[in-house]
């Protein structure tokens, strides 16, 4: 399956056809995405954390834990395609070699690697941090080099739109084209025009994350399309659906107003599975000069 898996996803990105995958965290979830027949779904690592260990996507699940999702999620897709975060690849280039090795393992079609430095936050979330673009150049020639497999699908994702700017971003997807990534991400431009300046500025297949009130503009799917971008991911829409949901039930079950539960940005929604609570602890312990 997992071959098939990744020759469609090949065959997709080769079409130049649009890949829309929404994000998926459990069984339900990749069911539900399989069932209404999407070409492609994407592990959210922000889901993952959130629904499968009630932590925020502060950095704190393990390769290992993502690594039984990502087998999990799998078997149940089958065939359709599973592109999987895999956050900074979780160490050193020589833990981001072992990861490559379990994800391919696993079945997964993609794997998205990151240049934060670890530990990582949600790409819409303040007060991210950066490793250089010569350190990050490594971790993805030895993720290249990793695969067994010529068709598993190696993403590069730059996170430095927020802390260095779209121009730096741009420079930083293209050495990591230049390095070998099959699909470049930049993550988190902030207008529509930021979107058509990487569109046109970063050549080959490109990904682009909308998460529903994040701080990428919600642009239609053909508009995106007709830019030239190769991946769509919407990972937060289903799990935002799914949390919507319960909180308006429970909250009626409690005779409560589900109105200021609810949340509209991702840091709000991190909030239900203790984002303050984290974050005071990572401030109590922070190492000085670090």
């Amino acid at each position: 399956m997992a071959h098939a898996a990744r020759r469609k996803l090949r065959r997709s990105l080769a079409s130049g056809e649009l890949v829309v995958a929404p994000g998926v965290f459990d069984g339900l979830s990749a069911s539900l995405v399989r069932r209404v027949g999407f070409t492609a779904a994407y592990m959210t690592g922000a889901g993952v954390a959130a629904s499968g260990f009630g932590l925020p996507d502060i950095g704190l699940v393990t390769q290992t834990e993502m690594t039984e999702r990502a087998r999990l999620l799998t078997a149940v897709l089958g065939d359709l395609p599973l592109i999987a975060d895999a956050d900074t690849g979780y160490g050193a280039p020589l833990n981001v070699i072992r990861t490559v090795r379990e994800y391919e393992a696993a079945g997964v079609a993609a794997i998205q690697l990151e240049d934060q430095a670890f530990p990582k936050k949600c790409g819409h979330l303040p007060d991210k941090e950066l490793i250089s673009t010569a350190e990050f150049v490594v971790k993805l020639r030895a993720a290249l080099e990793a695969r067994t497999d010529p068709d598993l699908v190696v993403i590069a994702r730059t996170d430095a739109r927020a802390p260095l700017g779209l121009g730096a971003a741009i420079e930083r997807a293209n050495t990591y084209a230049d390095a070998g990534a099959d699909v470049l991400f930049i993550e988190a431009p902030r207008s529509i025009d930021e979107i058509e300046q990487i569109a046109r500025e970063v050549p080959g297949p490109k990904l682009i994350n909308l998460v529903t009130g994040g701080l990428t503009p919600i642009e239609s799917t053909r508009r995106i399309a007709d830019l030239g971008y190769a991946i769509a991911i919407q990972p937060s829409l289903p799990l935002g659906a799914a949390a919507y949901a319960m909180l308006t039930g429970l909250a009626e079950l409690a005779g409560r107003d589900p109105a200021p539960l609810l949340p509209t940005k991702p840091a709000e929604f991190f909030d239900l599975v203790g984002l303050a609570e984290w974050s005071e602890l990572g401030d109590r312990h922070r190492i000085e000069g670090v």
